[in-house]
């Protein structure tokens, strides 16, 4: 392997290697077992997560102190668990790069690509200093402590290194820990950014310090040159794979199979190229494959293709986060059992919790170093989310993986046996610690900090939909409540078995009457334009589902609204704003008077550009009457959704009078584009007729696939060859459109 200790040692001695092969045959262990250790674990896990579900206590700190347990069990008491503790052991001596290489790319490909694509670029900035800087900063603050108050006679590249691999916090336990608790989105994307991107910075830097310690060169030349090779290296063939697995899923017509087995395989084939034939960081490369998907991709997997791989990629890494934090258990009881020496010594215990100690002061000393930049970019940052960015530093199983690198290159003049076995303990002791430790009370730091707490208009906004899910369930009571078959059914009983429904009974208050427009709270304006917003949003996704918009459109719409949402607070509704650059006459229309022009250069300047034009502001129009719609149904006629209403109204006068423009200039592209949307809509409602008839059971196997074949067949030639449109010749064009007009 050529990642982690590519200038190192041998992982295992032949020693080790003829010991474990001993051990192999008087145990009678078998590769299979390692199946059934997972097997194990997943059923442990999902267990605890069905015990532990509505508690405090996070999921992934129980399944470390699981792992602890079948660790100690099986090594520390010497008691054979028979299968599951040769699996145990299999697992336990697995090579860290194949560690890394099993779990790692599923892992950081879900974390990347579900993440906000216009979050991540609003919070970079932030991104990049912690990740780089920030990273720097905890090294060499941890290096230094370790060299000036550790008695363990370590170099400055050893301390190092120790510095470089506790540096980093880890994305799989950080962005596990962030789903369980709810963070803000804000918080959530600059964390968790910051834990997928300074792990790869960290591995490099870890990379950079180990070859050192091993002995290779070390001046400044060779150490600019490997970090700009692992970091933009990464980086460029991370995007370079992105393009071509975009480019292919633009082939993949409504295979939802094919498309997941492409995110899938795309994943671990970018790593192991950037790995082991490149040799640049295969972390940075799979991070930025997800981003790159997460801003180009999310529009090309469309309605049910989309929830699909959803769940596809929250299982995959449902399953893998399982096996990784009870494998990290296992590592962390292993280190502390095969090291007794140390353990018994009461003096490395008390230097692991100094050492948890200088992690935590480490991670201050960046925050607070790097603060002043961190509250200019992007969202900002107050002293609460500070806090809250300090205290989530934890470490997981890529310290551990890379503490196992080091343990397993030791054993010679540049590392000894025991600096191995002691990286290995105080990594394990720092990693169950900051996950124990600071893993169980973010929430309560959260709480303290009144981070989790709902804003007043969210309390209000709840209440009255408390009163809405009353009127809600009588109305369903009165459609089902009597039928011809079984009579009628007692609403007393029926609302004596829905207990939640019995706290919602009460005066039905709106929570905004009483407001008058010009005197609204400006906190309650601005939660119901991101309101507003969201429903402008979800309708571009229904129509792209629909076939009324392509994904480049969609892409187009969503940004508009990502931006507008920036703004709420200061700003009335603003997403035509961004939409304006593409919807207008572009200037070079006038050179329409040349007759040298071709004809397909005529139709490309003009069809091209007003089709997409047309296609955003239909598109605009639309998506705002359904918001519109939907929150006069919710709030009724509050001052509060009227004054919303009248924004929306007036932002949507541009996009009529554009296409008012095109109707009396151009009226053939509106057609063409009426022509297709109508199209496609008939082509997907024949698919849901057919998948409809198949439900009730009236057509069965090889009918619904013929038929939907067919479907599908046309569904194709519609995208690849949509219906054209007849252009008027040019000197129509100048003569009835003033836009073309000479000036």
């Amino acid at each position: 392997m050529t990642s982690i200790t590519n200038a190192a040692l041998p992982y295992m001695s032949p020693e080790k290697t003829s010991l474990s092969l001993s051990y192999s045959a008087e145990s009678d262990s078998r590769p299979v077992d390692a199946v059934i250790f997972a097997g194990v674990s997943l059923v442990l896990g999902t267990a605890c997560r069905q015990l532990f579900n509505g508690t405090r206590v996070p999921y992934s700190v129980v399944l470390l102190v699981i792992g602890i347990v079948l660790g100690s069990l099986e090594y520390g008491t010497n008691h054979n668990l028979g299968k599951i503790g040769h699996g145990i052991r299999i697992w336990n001596d697995i090579n860290p790069d194949l560690l890394l290489a099993v779990f790692l790319p599923a892992l950081l490909f879900e974390s990347s690509f579900s993440m906000d694509v216009h979050q991540i670029k609003r919070c970079l900035g932030q991104m990049v200093l912690l990740a780089g800087p920030g990273v720097l900063i905890s090294t060499f603050w941890i290096g230094t402590l370790l060299k000036l108050t550790f008695p363990y006679n370590w170099d400055w590249k050893t301390s190092l290194l120790l510095g470089a691999l506790l540096g980093a916090t880890d994305p799989v336990a950080v962005v596990a820990l962030l789903k369980e608790l709810g963070a803000s989105k804000k918080m959530t994307t600059i964390i968790e950014g910051e834990s997928l991107m300074n792990d790869g910075v960290s591995v490099v830097i870890f990379q950079l310090f180990l070859k050192m310690v091993m002995g290779s060169t070390s001046d400044w030349g060779f150490i600019i040159k490997f970090l700009a090779q692992n970091s933009f290296g990464a980086v460029g063939i991370g995007v370079a794979f992105g393009i071509a697995s975009v480019f292919w899923l633009r082939f993949v017509f409504n295979d939802i199979v094919v498309q997941i087995t492409v995110t899938l395989s795309v994943s671990y084939f970018a790593y192991y190229t950037a790995q082991e034939w490149a040799g640049v960081s295969g972390i940075l490369t799979v991070i930025t494959l997800g981003m790159f998907f997460a801003a180009f991709a999310k529009t090309a997997f469309k309605g049910d293709s989309y929830q699909s791989l959803h769940h596809f990629w929250e299982m995959v890494a449902y399953i893998a986060n399982t096996l990784v934090f009870i494998l990290s258990g296992v590592i962390i009881a292993v280190g502390d059992f095969s090291s007794r020496k140390i353990t018994c010594e009461g003096a490395s215990w008390g230097f692991l919790f100094l050492l948890y100690l200088y992690v935590q002061l480490s991670r201050c000393v960046m925050v607070g170093v790097l603060y002043p930049l961190l509250r200019r970019f992007g969202y900002g940052l107050d002293w609460k989310e500070s806090i809250i960015l300090t205290w989530s530093g934890l470490r997981g199983a890529v310290s551990l993986s890379l503490a196992l690198a080091v343990k397993q290159s030791s054993g010679n003049s540049y590392i000894s046996s025991e600096t191995g076995t002691r990286f290995l303990f105080f990594t394990g002791g720092i990693v169950f610690l900051t996950l124990v430790v600071n893993g169980s009370t973010t929430q309560f730091l959260l709480h303290l900090l009144r981070m989790n707490t709902l804003t007043g208009t969210k309390k209000r906004i709840l209440e009255y939909t408390k009163f809405e899910m009353m009127n809600t369930a009588f109305k369903a009571f009165e459609n089902l409540g009597d039928d011809e078959e079984l009579g009628s059914a007692d609403w007393h009983t029926v609302l004596g078995h829905i207990p939640s429904l019995k706290k919602l009974q009460g005066e039905q208050v709106n929570p905004h009457d009483g407001c008058e427009a010009g005197n609204v709270d400006p906190r309650n304006i601005m939660d119901i334009r991101i309101r507003f917003l969201n429903g402008v949003q979800a309708a571009y996704w229904e129509m792209l589902d629909d076939g009324r918009i392509t994904q480049g459109t969609a892409n187009v719409l969503m940004q508009s609204v990502d931006e507008a949402l920036d703004l709420v607070s200061t700003e009335s509704l603003c997403d035509w704003r961004g939409l304006k650059p593409c919807v207008r006459f572009p200037k070079y229309y006038k050179f329409l008077q040349s007759r040298i022009i071709p004809r397909k250069l005529v139709s490309y300047l003009i069809v091209e550009r007003l089709e997409s034009a047309c296609y955003i502001s239909s598109a605009f129009l639309r998506a705002h009457r359904i918001a519109r719609q939907q929150l006069h149904g919710f709030l009724g006629n509050s001052d509060i959704a009227s004054f919303v209403i009248n924004e929306s109204e007036v932002e949507g006068e541009e996009a009529k009078q554009f296409l008012e423009d095109v109707r009396d200039s151009f009226p053939q592209v509106l057609n063409a584009l009426k022509t297709r949307q109508v199209t496609h809509y008939v082509l997907n409602h024949l698919n849901g007729y057919i998948k409809n008839l198949e439900k009730v059971g009236l057509l069965q196997g090889k009918e619904v696939s013929h038929l939907h074949d067919a479907v599908q067949s046309d569904l194709k030639k519609l995208l690849r060859n949509p219906p054209l449109l007849t252009l008027p010749n040019a000197n129509d064009l100048i003569t009835t459109n003033p836009l073309l007009r000479p000036l």
